[in-house]
């Protein structure tokens, strides 16, 4: 099954939604790759789905910390389960069986349950945060507003 990106999929945050869109499109990759029955390429795939995905979740693990996501330690327990289910699939294949079949199910099921569950759950905080973080750059920083108040 092919992951077509739809609107329901944004979070709003558009450095995570092209990060949610490029995981998708290694998903349809691995499904191309599946189809051509090209081991070789699965391989691949997975193993440049498993590099994006693990950087991607680093940084919006950091985007949660840094709004006070009070939910950061479990998503981050969520990414950390789905890494390691993932890992073993890797070792799986590189045994030699053929996983590509219930990995790319598994990971099209997963991907769509997380980010309409997990993922949307963070949005508010991580935009307020985001917003605060550009007015605050716009206003020049608190060295700058700190000067302005001293010096006014």
């Amino acid at each position: 099954m092919t992951i077509v990106w739809t609107h329901d999929l944004n979070t709003g945050i558009d450095v995570i939604d092209e990060q949610h869109k490029s995981i998708a499109d290694y998903i349809n990759k691995l499904e191309s790759a599946i189809k051509q029955q090209n081991r070789t390429a699965v391989g691949q795939v997975l193993d440049e789905l498993v590099d994006y995905t693990l950087s991607h979740f680093a940084f919006e693990e950091s985007l949660q910390e840094e709004a006070g996501y009070k939910f950061a330690k479990p998503h981050k327990a969520v990414h950390d389960m789905l890494a390691k289910r993932v890992a073993t699939y890797q070792q799986r294949h590189k045994a030699g069986e053929d996983i590509a079949g219930p990995l790319h199910a598994m990971l099209c099921t997963w991907l769509v349950h997380h980010i309409k569950r997990d993922d949307m759950a963070y949005v508010s905080e991580v935009k307020a945060s985001i917003l605060n973080i550009v007015k605050d750059r716009n206003e020049g920083g608190w060295i700058s507003r700190s000067l302005r108040r001293f010096f006014a």
